[in-house]
Order: structure tokens, then C-alpha cells, then sequence
């Protein structure tokens, strides 16, 4: 066993969760040793090694070893089993049962995969204390025994099932260990401490995949969650719901019956979304049902949690997670489709079932995992946390922070309920104490990944052709008086290239026309404000037409305050102004306009519209500088994604010359006078 250095983390997690906490790679070391999954050794490590001490360790791990190699049945071994339960007359072991009813003897029986026995008798009190046995089953520890007076028998089945304890540690207060636990932590050390939990390093992702895997643990803590993720394969995509938790069922590829998934309509037996809470189909393009209005019934159950056998409505709180291969380029598959073509053919081009998606996760910005993502630290044993995510789906924090979040107009009902959702399961993840006083920092990182992953479902059905999803500017603004801030999805976004959302207050797209010595290029203002006086530029040298271009804005700003910024004193206020040229061009020149607008937008809070480019030079008296070479400049527009071009009207005769491709591709918005630009640019 090798020792490990313990981190402030694993100190804190020892100290604060201790008889909960175990070292990951303990259960690692396990994986495709034994024929069970992760969680049945985490189960076991512990019971035995739930410390930090390493000679205790050792000991449990002794234990645990023994257990797994005298408890499950390795390919080859089958016979083994059996003989022992004959010779000894009953024999224990680790595996996973499911049972079935047996009409004509009018008995139930079990199935033990790992021995080959489908067969074995089963007590009709233990399937009625363990019912999910008779959906998709669940690891166990069993005593299985033989009755050689029954094997005499015509049609005897020799092979019983004692007793059985399931794989799962379930003690009272749980989640209230949990929550006082949580205290310990700040919020970056607990989001690692989950990480870790389920079996992740922190510290060899960037935060972008933290993120991003955090999102996947959201299932588990909210009932009737509806999630896709597609991405590369190697990703760990199918990880979790298949070697961290009991609570969850993995289906992989092939026919899904409507019988198992839903309702026997024959028998009444409730299916695997009201026997787990999280059903997980893997490799999801491969995903058929038996019946043609299986995706009919599984879209009825997305929307309203609930499903019928007869006249007879059941509710049931399941999550749906389906996650699938994604090979292509992100940036090739948006130009010739959309992001959802891996679904199968029944469900790739409906935007009704994509609207009942709560979340669309970027499998992609996840590395291909490999050894040095998976962490020696400790962390959380899996079967603990399970429960308590179990709990947490009860629980609900939107309440807590009511009035504190509020969104742009551009969310739908259906877009609003989805975001909550995912919001929801985020705070829980991070605050499991319903008392809790949750910053405003988690609530705004919550809601920016509530809100993408919402707007990545809607973009893709705009792309599909949909006239109702075409407002995917998804935005949100934090207390009563809070600047509105808009969410892109970063695989729409180019820090080069002009997007469709609008930028934060501050910030603007300009062209310059270029002058004697410089071309025309596009550029990037960002204008920040804060309490004090005057303007600063924070490039370094500041190139001299574009202090020119400042000088010209802040003079007219400050003329012109009442007409442009109301109430506000711009005098009271100190700008810092920086320019970020994209082109060859680097002078700045004649970029007076573009930055009276990003001074105004700072000031008022509000940004201006999305994909707008903007163009016009100022003098101090306030007059507009001629655009000698428009056409030039509207076709830059073009070739950088800008679908609006705010122009002085003095260029409108040149922009009659526009071509008909690029007049159909671009806007022209003219303006006469600064005032009447500002408005135009806001949208107002």
C-alpha cells in the first residue's frame, strides 16, 4: 500500500467526516480485479478502512481483500461456488439478484448472474422487502444454500437464497452529518472534496472540467431531472452512474422496454424510474424502445413526472440521463447541423422532446481521462454521499434565495423551469444544510451553468428551424438594481469574431475606416468604471489616433452628459479604457463614436445590442468624421459575424453600392448625432 501525503483537504475530511472518509485509490486498486463495481468495494472499504490511520488501514485492507476473493465469483470459478454450497450447505457471497415471479409454481426466483443460476428460490417476504430485485436488481451480500432433499425431487430447485443484505450504508442523521460537516469547508475546498469523492483529482483539471462534472452529480440530487451529455469517448461520461452509486441504473444501448423502464401493465410492477433515482442510458444513438410510442410515453414522463397503466396515473421521480458518443468537431458539426444528431432518429430532430431537456452538458471541454485524473486522495465513501444526495432530492434552496436572482425576457416558461432545476441541484450540491446563507458568488456560478446549459437545448432547436427558439440571448441580472449580464455557450463564442449575444456594459465591437497609413480593422472596447475622476487608457504605449479617438469621446461625453447618461455625472467617475485591435490595423484611428458608446454603456450599466459592429469618428464640437470607404467597411462587418453595421448617414449613398449578398447578410442602422446613436445601439 502506498502512503500518501495528506492536504489541508484530507486533514479537514478526516477531521470533520470522520468514519465516512476513504482513500480513493484503496477502491481503485480493485477495479477489474473483482467482477462488481466501485461502489461495492468502496461499500466494504468502509465498513473496514474508514480511517486515516495507516496501520488500521492495512488491516481493513486485509479484511476487504479476503472478502473480495473468497466472496465474488471470477469467470471460471462457478462451479466452485456451487460445490461449496453443497459440501458446506450454504456459502457467501457478493453479487448481484434479480428475481422474477414463477406463475406456475406460484413462487418467486432469483437470478444470480455471476453463478449462471436463474433458478433459485427466494422468499416472497425478502423480494417484498427488496422490490428493486424485480426490476433492474442490485449488488448484495447473500447467503446462498443447498438443499439436497430438494435436488432429489422431479423438477427440484436444490439452490435457496437465506438472507441477503443489500450493498448500500444506511444509517439515520446522515445528511445531517453532512450538512454540519459542510461548515468545515470553504466553497472551492468542498466542490474538491466532491470531486474527490467520486473519484476525481481537482487539482489536474482545469475549472472548466471541474465544473462540468459537477453538473453531472445534479441528477442525483433533483427528482425528475432530464439531462443529455455528448462528447468524446474516454471521457468518463457513463462513471458515475455506473460504478459510484446504487441509486442509479445504467442502460446500455439496444431496446429499452416500456415494461422495465415504466410500468408491466400486466403485473402493475413499477419500473426502473420508480425503483432508481437516476436511469442512465449510455451510448444513447443505440437506444430503441419495443413499442412505437415508447418516446411518446418517455416524453409524457419528462414533462410531468408520471405515466399511465390503464385509467391508473403513477408518479414516479427518476431522473433521465442520456449520454453518447460525440466524434466530430464541435465547430464542423454546428456548420452542416446541430449538436443533438447523435440521438436516435426518433428523438435527434424533435424539439418537443429536446424542450423537456433540462440541460445540455459539453461532454467535450472534459479530457479524455487517464490515470492522472483519478486522485490517491480521500474522499467521501460513495454509499454515504449516495444516501445523502438521496435526501437532498427532497429538499428544495430556490426558496432561500428568492428575489436575489432575476432573468432577461428572452426565457421562455418551459427555459425559466429548466434553469431553476439545474440551479436547484447545484446549491444543494454545494450547501447541503437548508439553513445555509448562500453568497451571492455560488448563486451567480450556479445560474451562469443553469443558464448555458439550458441555452445549448435552445440553440440547437433554432438550429433544427423552430421560429419560436429563435431568442436564445439568455441573460440574468443579481438583486433589484443589478447590471443585466448575458450567458453565452462557448462553442458559439470567438474571441476574434463578433457574436450574436450582446457584451457586458463597457464593452463594444468597432471598425475604424483606417487613414492615411492604416487600413480598416476591427476592434474590441472595453470600458470599465469606478468611483474617482477622469480617463485612463490602459494600453501601453497608447497609440496616439486612438488617445485622439478618447480625448474626442470624453469631451462630447461630458458636454452632452444630460442627453446621453440623464442623471449621471460622468465627472464623478473614473474611466479605464483599453483597446484590443484584431487585425493588422493597430492605430485606432477615428474610433470616436464606438468609444462615447462603451463610456455611456459603463456609465448606465446596459449593454448595447448583440452582433452590432459600430463605426464614426468625433470632433469636440460634437460632429461626425465622413466614412470615405463604407462598402470596405460593411464588408469587414460581414467577415467578422457582425449582422448590424451603426453607421453615420452620410455613408447611406456609398452603401447603396453594397452588394445583394452582403446586403442580405447585414443590417444598416444610420444614425445623425451621437444621442440618436447611443439610443440605436441600446435597442431602447
Amino acid at each position: 500500500m502506498v502512503t500518501i501525503v495528506m492536504d489541508e483537504i484530507d486533514q479537514l475530511a478526516a477531521h470533520t467526516f470522520e468514519g465516512y472518509v476513504v482513500r480513493k485509490d484503496l477502491a481503485r486498486s480493485f477495479k477489474g480485479r473483482y467482477p462488481v463495481p466501485e461502489y461495492v468495494a468502496e461499500f466494504l472499504l468502509g465498513r473496514y478502512c474508514a480511517s486515516t490511520d495507516e496501520t488500521e488501514i492495512q488491516e481493513g485492507l486485509n479484511i476487504v481483500e479476503s472478502q473480495m476473493a473468497y466472496r465474488t465469483v471470477r469467470a471460471g470459478e462457478e462451479e466452485l461456488f456451487k460445490s461449496r454450497a453443497r459440501e458446506l450447505g450454504s456459502v457467501k457471497l457478493i453479487d448481484i439478484i434479480t428475481a422474477r415471479l414463477d406463475a406456475r409454481s406460484d413462487s418467486y426466483m432469483a437470478t444470480l448472474p455471476s453463478l449462471r443460476l436463474n433458478d433459485v428460490r427466494i422468499s416472497a417476504e425478502l423480494v417484498s422487502a427488496h422490490e428493486r430485485m424485480l426490476t433492474g436488481g442490485f449488488y448484495a451480500e447473500l447467503e446462498l444454500t443447498y438443499d439436497a432433499t430438494v435436488a432429489e425431487e422431479k423438477g427440484g430447485r436444490p439452490f435457496g437464497i437465506e438472507a441477503l443484505r443489500p450493498i448500500q450504508l444506511s444509517k439515520r442523521g446522515m445528511l445531517d452529518d453532512l450538512a454540519a460537516g459542510r461548515r468545515a469547508f470553504t466553497t472551492d475546498q468542498w466542490k474538491h472534496l466532491m470531486l474527490r469523492s467520486v473519484g476525481f483529482e481537482p487539482s489536474a483539471l482545469s475549472p472548466r472540467a471541474q465544473d462540468i462534472l459537477m453538473l453531472r452529480m445534479v441528477p442525483f440530487v433533483d427528482r425528475n431531472y432530464n439531462v443529455v451529455e455528448l462528447g468524446p469517448r474516454g471521457t468518463g461520461k457513463s462513471h458515475l452512474f455506473q460504478q459510484i452509486s446504487p441509486a442509479s441504473h445504467l442502460i446500455s444501448g439496444g431496446k429499452a422496454t416500456v415494461a422495465r423502464m415504466f410500468v408491466n401493465n400486466a403485473t402493475g410492477q413499477r419500473g426502473l424510474v420508480a425503483q432508481y433515482d437516476v436511469v442512465c442510458f449510455d451510448e444513447i444513438s443505440g437506444v430503441s424502445f419495443d413499442q412505437k410510442d415508447g418516446v411518446n410515453i418517455m416524453k409524457g414522463y419528462m414533462e410531468s413526472g408520471e405515466f399511465s397503466r390503464g385509467r391508473e396515473s403513477i408518479r414516479a421521480n427518476g431522473s433521465l440521463v442520456f449520454v453518447g458518443n460525440f466524434e466530430v468537431d464541435v465547430e464542423h458539426q454546428q456548420r452542416i447541423g446541430h449538436l443533438l444528431e447523435p440521438l436516435p432518429p426518433e428523438m435527434r430532430h424533435d424539439t418537443a422532446f429536446m424542450d423537456r431537456l433540462h440541460a445540455y452538458l459539453p461532454g467535450w471541454d472534459v479530457p479524455k481521462l487517464d490515470g492522472s485524473y483519478f486522485t490517491d486522495h480521500f474522499g467521501l465513501v460513495n454509499d454515504f454521499l449516495s444516501d445523502c444526495w438521496s435526501q437532498l432530492r427532497s429538499e428544495n434552496r430556490l426558496s432561500s434565495i428568492q428575489g436575489r436572482v432575476h432573468y432577461g425576457g428572452a426565457l421562455s416558461g418551459r427555459d425559466t423551469t429548466a434553469v431553476n432545476r439545474t440551479l436547484d441541484g447545484l446549491l444543494k450540491l454545494l450547501h447541503p444544510n437548508r439553513e445555509a446563507e448562500i453568497p451571492d458568488e455560488d448563486i451567480e456560478w450556479a445560474v451562469r451553468l443553469a443558464l448555458e446549459c439550458r441555452r445549448r437545448v435552445k440553440e440547437q432547436q433554432k438550429r433544427i428551424g423552430s421560429a419560436e427558439f429563435r431568442n436564445t440571448h439568455f441573460s440574468y441580472s443579481m438583486g433589484e438594481d443589478g447590471v443585466e449580464r448575458f450567458v453565452p455557450t462557448p462553442e458559439l463564442q470567438s474571441d476574434d469574431a463578433i457574436g450574436t449575444d450582446p457584451l457586458p456594459p463597457g464593452q463594444v465591437w468597432a471598425i475604424s475606416p483606417g487613414g492615411p497609413d492604416d487600413n480598416e480593422g476591427l476592434y474590441r472596447i472595453e470600458v470599465n468604471v469606478g468611483p474617482g475622476s477622469g480617463v485612463k487608457i490602459i494600453n501601453v504605449p497608447a497609440p496616439g489616433p486612438f488617445r485622439e479617438s478618447v480625448r474626442y469621446a470624453q469631451g462630447n461625453l461630458t458636454t452632452q452628459a444630460k442627453d446621453l447618461v440623464g442623471d449621471r455625472d460622468p465627472r464623478a467617475h473614473e474611466f479605464t479604457v483599453q483597446l484590443r485591435a484584431f487585425d493588422a490595423s493597430r492605430s485606432g484611428a477615428f474610433l470616436g463614436l464606438p468609444t462615447l458608446l462603451a463610456l455611456c454603456s459603463a456609465l448606465l450599466g446596459k449593454s448595447l445590442r448583440g452582433g452590432l459592429a459600430t463605426v464614426g469618428g468625433l470632433n469636440l464640437g460634437g460632429g461626425l468624421d465622413p466614412v470615405y470607404n463604407a462598402v470596405s467597411v460593411a464588408e469587414l462587418a460581414v467577415e467578422k459575424g457582425a449582422i448590424q453595421l451603426l453607421v453615420p448617414i452620410s455613408a447611406r449613398k456609398q452603401l447603396n453600392d453594397l452588394s445583394d449578398d452582403m446586403a442580405t447578410k447585414l443590417s444598416i442602422i444610420y444614425y445623425a448625432d451621437a444621442r440618436e446613436a447611443l439610443l440605436k445601439a441600446l435597442g431602447d
